[in-house]
């Protein structure tokens, strides 16, 4: 039986889904010669293979750079999973839709920032736009993937509990897309 080619992404995560699916402990043993890894922050692939069979998306998309992967991935994916409540709803990410990007670019990296090399005033007078110059640029608002993309499964849960996650690939490596209704929930 031939493997089937699985990858996995964060967008705007906290990476707590990833954890989740290392929370699958003996079922990884299970899925280990139906399913090989090509891409994800568990292994060391630099770059997003031209096709995946499955790929889990955790986070939502919050920067120009998120939507620029989306894309690339919905693009080389079969089957594009939203991969918990972030990049289900937007979840935590989309919190500070409420504020303008300035304001948090400012709170994040000028207010909380530990600047003390710098002498007080200088601290002061520096710019956002010096500051944020190795920030991603954000979006206006943190957004759900399928907002941008064709989304072929949600798999909601902050994060979704091992045995939803098990249950998902267990199906997909049957050839089936799975109901996730009933087997997780938001916020759980």
């Amino acid at each position: 039986m031939a493997k089937i080619g699985l990858a996995t992404t964060w967008l705007d995560g906290c990476s707590g889904c990833h954890m989740s699916l290392l929370d699958l402990d003996e079922g990884l043993i299970a899925l280990a010669d139906k399913v090989e890894i090509l891409y994800g922050p568990l292994v060391d692939y630099k770059t997003f293979p031209d096709h995946a069979d499955v790929t889990l998306v955790e986070g939502a998309v919050s920067s120009e750079a998120d939507k620029k992967n989306i894309l690339h991935i919905r693009a080389r994916s079969g089957v594009l999973v939203s991969f918990g409540d972030c990049a289900v709803t937007a979840n935590v990410p989309g919190m500070r839709n409420r504020y303008p990007v300035e304001a948090i670019l400012r709170r994040g990296y000028v207010e909380n920032a530990d600047l003390p090399l710098l002498k007080e005033d200088e601290a002061e007078t520096q710019t956002c736009e010096t500051t944020f110059q190795e920030v991603p640029r954000l979006c206006r608002i943190a957004r759900p993937v399928h907002e941008f993309v064709h989304v072929d499964v949600f798999l909601p849960g902050c994060p979704p509990p091992p045995e939803a996650i098990f249950y998902l690939l267990s199906e997909l490596l049957a050839g089936r897309i799975p109901d996730m209704r009933g087997r997780t929930r938001f916020g759980a």
